[in-house]
């Protein structure tokens, strides 16, 4: 059988460090930006596509 003595100090060790990542936000707003600038950017570029596709769709539409 497999020996469990161990397994609550691995645990409570585990959680100590997780405790102490979480605390630890430093450059956490930078990060923050980067990636709000990122999908920013990628929203912009996908509304270009779609309104380059619908205007080319419009145009190509025969009215008489």
């Amino acid at each position: 059988m497999v020996e469990l003595d161990g397994l609550g100090t691995l645990i409570g060790e585990a959680l100590r460090r997780l405790r102490a990542l979480s605390e630890d936000q430093r450059g956490y707003s930078t990060e923050a930006v980067v990636v709000t600038a990122l999908l920013v950017a990628l929203a912009i570029l996908a509304v270009g596509i779609i309104t380059a596709k619908v205007i080319a769709t419009a145009n190509a539409i025969q009215t008489g």
